[in-house]
């Protein structure tokens, strides 16, 4: 099955603290460890690689998954939402993050149940302790910093190689520190954070970094005495001792320093100190930097939680609840209290949440309503929530239940290209063709107005092959339809097993309340759609009039 950029998954890691994998039950490292390690190198030696991290993001593998994007991406706007919904928000800023790589994760919810497990741990953590997702979002910012030093798109300070060096190894000290110190009281997967950084942090190359940090921020301690003039500026200043960090591994006494560069100068050697920090500084680079390569992979995991809890802030600051639902079998009900459509939050609609029950997973639901009552709505808002759902992440509702699918296929666009050689009868039955080709049994299946494109006799009599053959694969399937006497009859007779009824619930005034009961639509409305939309015969007929008295008043 496809499996994103790069279908080739990595070689699993041994043990949690090799590899500080938040995404998956079983660690790995999912960029290429040689290209990214090569490109680091580079850069660090340079400070020029504009867009490292996020083209080793964007060509990272996935673990194994069954679902195949191009059957519902576009359909349900996916990039969009992660666009606008997976916003990463700490205090008053947005940081920018991965959208290309955040997508392609969505879009391959995993096969593993144990790692969608391992997500929901470490989302429900940080939603239960504001201290951890504090730590965590700590840790973010420490690792964009390091990314601006290493990518050169640091400013603040004029162009100096060895001083932004020794700021990009003081940035991975921090990031080790970060994770060994933050997370060591954490439950869930966050707690690999701190197994990694306790991991490096006992090894001798930390060891080096630490003391050539401190090197280079603590030579010496100087006692001065300053002279102040009657204006309070510094006249001058007397040095009243000199006290020298003997502890640190790199320091030595001046006296040493001088021997040291007469015998170099002897023997025929010609290099200054700032070569020798040069290669200090590159022997310990090169101790850490096995580990430093999966920064680049912790950040995008990093993005992938800190996006869900963006998203559950947005939907919170809308008056909207979302949740982590109930994982159950397929025979079980589908529950959803509270469900909405975050694509119409994206666009700063506040949309209106709705309850919906179904009494088991793997039925058919047939969705009879008006025009612009919200049954695509529902549809994109049913997709979304299993695609989260089973991401590890919050879906678009206050509480709810959901039944793992083993794919979803979503055809709500019915666009007319210019090269079809199918009219729109044809174009729906090659629909139909392909979405049996590859469906397998347990699918979630979407389908908006099936067999409109043909007149009502022949498309019942496709509507009710295609719901039949549907049913023998034991679908997660909800289809819109406007054949409200055929779905009438379906509902009527019962020949087809697990068939159920949704319709449109309208106010006292005949309007789509935008909620849905159990039933068949008796109506799809279309004269009060008109006349909403200025389709009446009397305001047709004033357009006429209108236009009627504009050309006589031309000519």
């Amino acid at each position: 099955m496809p499996r994103g950029p790069s279908s080739t998954v990595s070689s699993y890691a041994t043990s949690t603290a090799l590899v500080p994998d938040l995404l998956h039950a079983t660690p790995f490292t999912r960029i290429d460890r040689e290209q990214t390690k090569l490109a680091i190198a580079l850069a660090f030696a340079s400070g020029v690689s504009g867009g490292l991290f996020s083209e080793a993001l964007e060509r990272a593998s996935v673990a194994p998954s069954r679902w195949d994007p191009a059957a519902f991406a576009n359909d349900l706007f996916l990039s969009s939402f992660v666009t606008h919904c997976f916003k990463i928000r700490i205090g008053e800023g947005e940081p920018a993050f991965a959208t290309k790589h955040l997508t392609n994760l969505l879009a391959h919810p995993p096969d593993d149940e144990a790692t969608i497990h391992h997500r929901r741990g470490i989302v429900a953590e940080l939603v239960s302790r504001p201290e951890l997702r504090q730590r965590l979002e700590e840790l973010y910012v420490g690792l964009c910093r390091l990314r601006a030093l290493v990518e050169g798109s640091a400013t603040g300070r004029p162009w100096d190689l060895r001083r932004r060096q020794l700021d990009v190894l003081g940035a991975v000290k921090q990031a080790f520190d970060a994770m060994a110190d933050g997370f060591a009281t954490a439950r869930s997967g966050l707690a690999r954070l701190s197994a990694f950084g306790r991991r490096v942090q006992a090894g001798e190359p930390y060891t080096a970094l630490s003391d050539l940090l401190e090197y280079d921020e603590k030579l010496a301690t100087l006692n001065l005495k300053v002279q102040i003039g009657a204006d309070g500026k510094i006249r001058g200043f007397e040095l009243q001792s000199v006290e020298q960090n003997d502890a640190n591994m790199f320091a030595s006494p001046a006296w040493k320093r001088w021997l040291a560069k007469v015998e170099l100068f002897v023997r025929g050697y010609r290099f200054d100190d700032s070569e020798i920090m040069a290669r200090l500084i590159d022997a310990v680079f090169e101790g850490i930097e096995d580990d430093v390569i999966h920064f680049v992979q912790l950040l995008g995991d990093i993005e992938f939680f800190l996006g869900a809890l963006g998203f559950r802030d947005r939907a919170r600051a809308a008056g909207l609840d979302v949740c982590l639902p109930a994982l159950v079998r397929p025979e079980e009900p589908r529950a959803l209290q509270g469900l909405f459509n975050p694509l119409l939050l994206a666009h700063g609609v506040v949309p209106v949440p709705c309850d919906l029950a179904i009494h088991r997973h793997d039925a058919t639901v047939l969705v009879t309503g008006p025009n612009s009552g919200g049954k695509t709505r529902l549809l994109q808002s049913v997709g979304l929530t299993q695609l989260l759902a089973q991401s590890g992440v919050f879906v678009p509702a206050r509480a709810g239940s959901v039944a793992l699918a083993r794919r979803l296929v979503v055809s709500l666009l019915q666009e007319t290209r210019a090269d079809q050689s199918e009219g729109r009868l044809g174009m729906e039955l090659v629909r139909i063709r392909e979405l049996f080709e590859h469906l397998p049994p347990g699918a979630m299946v979407l389908l908006d107005e099936l067999c409109s494109g043909t007149n009502p006799s022949e498309g019942e009599e496709i509507f009710e092959l295609v719901v039949r053959m549907l049913n023998r694969l034991r679908p997660y399937a909800f289809i819109t339809t406007h054949f409200l006497g055929f779905a009438a009859r379906l509902e009527r007779e019962r020949v087809i097993p697990d068939l159920c009824f949704v319709q449109v619930a309208l106010g006292a005034d005949h309007e789509p309340t935008y909620q849905f009961a159990p039933g068949v639509a008796t109506t799809s409305l279309a004269g009060h759609a008109a006349k909403r939309l200025g389709v009446s015969g009397d305001q047709l007929l004033a357009l006429v009039e209108r236009n009627i008295e504009r050309a006589r008043a031309g000519a």
